[in-house]
């Protein structure tokens, strides 16, 4: 008999939030009473979703990826300066921003594996690198604008039958999720997930445990760029446009169950974790609440993360219920 596919374990959960959330939506705002109002969610959305795929690969090998947020602002402030409006130089910048992405990613996951530095100092170090790369390239003003063309990936759309207008953003985010599925089911992608869980077994059966967490490293920075091409056609451009991303990318990740310490997790309830963070925030803004709290919900839910994977396991055995055992005399 063939086995039935099903979820992964905690995706379930998070899809149940995600569904109450959509809903809460369609009756707390008129504009998603309509497809549009909700493809117009997943658009402001793919950037975060992407940063939460790629932060899902470093924390489900057992790291962490603080450096995302401000490589998100320096390529956006980058960006603008190297087009200056001007399409022709669309194409070469693109390229140029997936390499520093990639490049960024090479050099945290490098020190991470080779000098043994905690992912959580060597990305905190290139967070504060950037940050103040950004400042001296900018002088706190972004210079330059960008263009048309560059633009249109983040916030243009393309005619579809039944659905009109879809967002390119969001067929972006649609190609990343099922790659990052597809890598997942690989057999790299499912070494990768038993480096989290227990790197000495993988290095006992033969597994290049540094490799793979200095792919995971790569990805997360290449996988920053398309969010930071994304947010800049989006957003614009702003010395603060990815002030935070990191930690709200962390908040997606951790509410689609995902461990933290590595070793368990779904890139599909990554994402789903992402779009829920979007649509609570979204929720609570129709509902007035303060966007202040946001950053209050974020600090609960990654305290929760991180209580549930230091006790959560132990709290469930003793919870759980117990069959009683036959008497057998």
């Amino acid at each position: 008999m063939r086995a039935r596919p099903r979820l992964a374990d905690g995706t379930g959960p998070v899809l149940v939030v995600l569904l109450i959330l959509l809903v809460g939506l369609a009756f707390a705002g008129p504009a998603y009473a309509e497809p549009g109002g909700y493809l117009a969610l997943l658009k402001r959305a793919a950037p975060l979703v992407v940063l939460a795929v790629g932060q899902y690969f470093v924390i489900v090998s057992g790291g962490f990826d603080l450096s995302v947020g401000s490589l998100v602002t320096a390529e956006v402030v980058v960006a603008a300066r190297l087009v200056n409006g001007d399409d022709a130089n669309t194409g070469w910048v693109i390229a140029l921003l997936l390499g520093c992405g990639i490049l960024v990613g090479l050099v945290n996951g490098l020190i991470t594996t080779k000098l043994l530095v905690p992912s959580f100092i060597v990305t905190l170090g290139m967070l504060l690198v950037l940050d103040g790369a950004v400042f001296l390239w900018s002088g706190g003003a972004p210079r330059g604008a960008l263009s048309p063309s560059f633009r249109l990936i983040g916030r243009g759309s393309v005619d579809v039958p039944v659905l009109g207008q879809l967002p390119w953003s969001v067929i972006v985010l649609l190609v990343v999720v099922a790659a990052a599925v597809w890598f997942m089911r690989s057999g790299t992608g499912r070494t990768l997930l038993a480096v989290g869980d227990n790197e000495n077994v993988v290095r006992l059966a033969g597994g290049r445990v540094d490799r793979l967490r200095l792919l995971a490293f790569v990805l997360s920075g290449l996988l920053a760029s398309v969010a930071a091409i994304l947010l800049a056609g989006f957003a614009g451009v702003s010395a603060q446009v990815g002030e935070g991303l990191e930690f709200r990318a962390i908040t997606a990740v951790v509410l689609g169950g995902v461990l933290l310490g590595g070793g368990r997790g779904s890139v599909v309830a990554a994402a789903a974790g992402a779009l829920s963070l979007e649509a609570l925030f979204s929720l609570l803004n129709l509902l007035g609440v303060s966007g202040a709290l946001e950053s209050a919900v974020q600090g609960v839910i990654i305290i929760a993360a991180v209580a549930y994977a230091a006790h959560g396991a132990g709290l469930w055995r003793v919870l759980r219920p117990h069959r009683p055992v036959p008497d057998t005399a």
